[in-house]
């Protein structure tokens, strides 16, 4: 294993759980004394000169740039039908570049990272309420192991597909990889929308989707947690039927996905809050009067509204595929718990709302992003904001985007933002809210983590976080930062693993 490996810190490959924050100062991730920015330690020149590619001639690489613009086109070459997957690994290696000239030896490792250890793609058959047979996709990609057993949503939804996956299960492995816990990334699903269905067909779909998806994950294998389309009831119904044809249902007195029952369903959307929270406080300024607008109305925007409140935060707007609510003086806890009761029917639309309001405006103005506001939460699929709505946000007076849903924010729209100078908080660090808290519970042997611990954690990595970037030169750029941080752990891990 490369000398650079033995330079880093402790807390980059393991992490003991304290409820308490330590500050670790600035972070030393790759280069130092007898290292150089540059890269001119002794093992660079032999790195340098083997090619990252025989295929077609051998084919090198001067700079980090060129290194990631190889990987970019070996991406494209095998998946250029993966939009979304091409996407993300196109705005990740942007930022990895700097890495690449520093040890080109990770050149290699990214290369690897690229393809999936493992893509289980699996017809899930069931019996809707009129005795039809349906028959939907299933897909649980176990993306990278190197840290530890797998863990990693589920999303159901008819956006989903094999690409939509890759894309959040790439993400994902720098995602879990900088809360410090050693956990590896995976990421699962069905294009089944629940949001269309009774009860009873979404109970029989899980139990199909589970039947499969059984063979293949377990305690201290692969652990999926809720996502998009797959929330508290999902997991009931998925444990219920692991249950029934599984003898081993628990490990480390933690039991597998809950027993049914999520000991913190609450963590993501209160996770984000934490995470715009940190975020103002290391502009010296804090979430208490700040408008915010909420695009989406599922339960993780309730309770990313709920969290703002408890900031002293005015949430003022939600959003659904029936249009959108806007308070003008915001909702207060009252108002919450209306939408929330409202939305507790499956397909329930936010309109439903002004019947219990007399100050609410129901799809006005006519287009969402016209309400005035300080932050905007995205908590809805993939590409919710481009570029164009975010120059309409900062003519209105916006001051930032934290993403609530997984890149909610287009490639496009992410440059945008700096352009403008907007605060910019990523779903690759502000969803991290479940995996803490799976790696706290871990930890702490099945006792129960507070939202408080979660805090804790949510401060410790942000720090992490904001540190990387400065010590890469692309100070306050928290993407750059999440996304070298978390390569860094994994990619010194794969490093000593060989070829695997």
């Amino acid at each position: 294993m490369l000398r650079i490996a033995k330079s880093l810190p402790q807390r980059l490959t393991s992490r003991p759980y304290s409820s308490t924050f330590i500050d670790y100062g600035k972070a030393n991730l790759v280069t130092s004394n007898d290292h150089g920015v540059h890269g001119n330690m002794k093992s660079t020149g032999s790195w340098r000169n083997k090619p990252l590619f025989r295929r077609e001639g051998d084919a090198r690489f001067k700079t980090g740039q060129e290194a990631g613009l190889m990987l970019l086109g070996e991406a494209e070459r095998r998946d250029a039908h993966e939009t979304e997957f091409i996407s993300t690994v196109s705005s990740t290696m942007t930022h990895l570049s700097t890495v690449f000239d520093r040890s080109p030896r990770y050149a290699w490792i990214a290369k690897q990272l690229l393809e999936p250890e493992r893509i289980l793609h699996f017809r899930v058959a069931w019996i809707d309420d009129v005795g039809v047979q349906r028959t939907n996709r299933g897909y649980r990609i176990q993306y990278n192991s190197a840290l530890g057993g797998y863990e990693g949503s589920l999303h159901f939804g008819h956006h989903v597909n094999s690409s939509v996956l890759k894309s959040i299960g790439f993400d994902t492995v720098f995602s879990n990889a900088l809360t410090g816990y050693n956990q590896g990334a995976a990421v699962g699903g069905a294009d089944f929308n629940p949001l269309t269905k009774s009860e009873a067909e979404i109970q029989r779909f899980c139990q199909s989707y589970m039947t499969e998806l059984s063979k293949y994950i377990g305690p201290d294998h692969d652990v999926p947690n809720m996502g998009m389309g797959c929330g508290v009831a999902e997991i009931g119904y998925l444990f219920g039927q692991y249950k029934r044809i599984n003898s081993r249902t628990s490990s480390n007195g933690k039991s597998f996905l809950w027993g049914g029952t999520p000991s913190f369903p609450e963590a993501t959307g209160y996770g984000i809050a934490h995470y715009a929270e940190a975020l103002l406080n290391d502009k010296n300024e804090s979430l208490e009067g700040k408008r915010c607008l909420i695009y989406g109305s599922g339960k993780v925007a309730q309770t990313v509204a709920e969290k703002l409140i408890e900031y002293g935060a005015v949430p003022i707007a939600f959003s659904d595929t029936s249009g959108h609510i806007y308070e003008p003086e915001g909702f207060d806890r009252g108002k919450l718990r209306t939408v929330v009761k409202v939305k507790k029917d499956r397909g329930a639309k936010v309109g439903r709302y002004i019947i219990a309001s007399t100050t609410c405006q129901y799809n006005d103005p006519a287009n969402f992003w016209d309400i005035p506001c300080d932050l905007v939460f995205p908590c809805g699929p993939m590409g919710s904001i481009d570029k164009e709505q975010i120059q309409m946000l900062s003519e209105a007076g916006c001051e930032g985007v934290i993403e609530g849903g997984y890149s909610s924010v287009t490639p496009e729209a992410r440059i945008e933002i700096k352009k403008q100078g907007m605060h910019y908080l990523p779903s690759s660090v502000s969803l991290t809210g479940p995996t803490l808290v799976s790696g706290m519970e871990r930890e702490l042997r099945g006792k129960t983590v507070t939202d408080e611990d979660l805090k804790n954690d949510v401060i410790r990595v942000f720090k992490e976080v904001k540190n990387t970037a400065q010590e890469f030169n692309t100070r306050g750029d928290l993407h750059a930062g999440s996304a070298i941080m978390g390569f860094l752990r994994v990619a010194n891990v794969m490093a000593a693993q060989g070829a695997v």
